[in-house]
């Protein structure tokens, strides 16, 4: 198995947002909001080489939106979710496999493109992951939520044939991970485990978004039920902080990954850096 990096461009969100009940004061010196309180964040992928698998977690927000709604979120950055591919030696027919964590749009919306006035799938050969529960979810989205579910990113999925549902109680063989899914955030996101060099590395996505999350009150006033996140979060990081793992980040602007520690105040991280850093 090898593992890849994918870097998909950044993309900018409210801070207070993204921080919940952490005071400006002290989330400003993590990641510091222009005049708009905007702060910047990640996209970032993971590509699994793993025989003749080629499997991508998350996609990243696509490119296939129309100018008022990406001045919301104010791309930027020299990446794409294409040319990373092509950085590693791949194309996006070369992917077998496409495991979305959760259906928001800035995980699964590079997953679907416009053509000729028509939304098909980036990954012509791939396989799409998703399950049952979060599908639901999705297609038919609460209120609050609904602003983060875009119909033109999941509907093409289904309507091309390539989408597989798994249930929150499945584990497949055809994915060389096991998975956790979690809710507070969303219904039943799943949040990859991955073996690898004697080493589990779990992808984080917006369970622990940065590493500036890993604090226990760091919970997104994004979420759905920030009480189950604290709890969830809280048994993650009593697991890896006990067995070593290795953090990966989705959202965090600079550091890929992290491992942690127990200190006086409480698990916080240890060693902060790339990927690369720890495998």
């Amino acid at each position: 198995m090898t593992l890849h990096t994918i870097d998909t461009g950044l993309f900018k969100l409210d801070g207070g947002a993204m921080f919940g009940v952490v005071p400006k004061v002290m989330w400003q010196k993590l990641n510091p909001a222009d005049e708009k309180n905007m702060c910047t964040w990640a996209m970032r992928c993971l590509l699994i080489e793993d025989g003749n698998k080629l499997i991508l977690i998350d996609t990243g927000i696509g490119n296939k939106q129309d100018e008022k709604f990406v001045s919301h979120f104010h791309l930027h950055g020299d990446d794409s979710l294409e040319k990373s591919l092509k950085q590693k030696g791949f194309s996006t027919s070369d992917i077998t496999d496409v495991f979305l964590t959760h259906l928001h749009f800035d995980h699964c919306g590079g997953a679907i493109k416009r053509e000729k006035n028509k939304l098909i799938p980036v990954f012509d050969n791939a396989t799409y992951w998703s399950n049952t529960e979060h599908w639901n979810w999705a297609i038919e989205p609460n209120p609050r939520e609904k602003a983060s579910f875009l119909k033109e990113n999941i509907l093409p999925i289904k309507e091309s044939g390539q989408l597989k549902l798994l249930s929150s109680n499945q584990k497949t063989d055809s994915l060389p991970f096991d998975l956790r899914f979690v809710d507070g955030h969303t219904e039943k996101q799943m949040l990859p485990q991955i073996k690898y060099k004697d080493r589990t590395i779990v992808f984080c996505a917006d369970l622990i978004p940065s590493v500036h999350h890993v604090r226990l009150p760091y919970i997104m006033a994004y979420d759905m039920q920030p009480l189950k996140t604290l709890s969830e979060k809280e048994e993650l990081l009593n697991e890896a902080v006990e067995n070593d793992y290795i953090l990966f980040f989705e959202h965090d602007p600079v550091n890929q990954c992290c491992t942690l520690q127990r200190t006086e105040r409480g698990i916080m991280p240890k060693e902060i850096g790339m990927l690369s850093d720890f495998v």
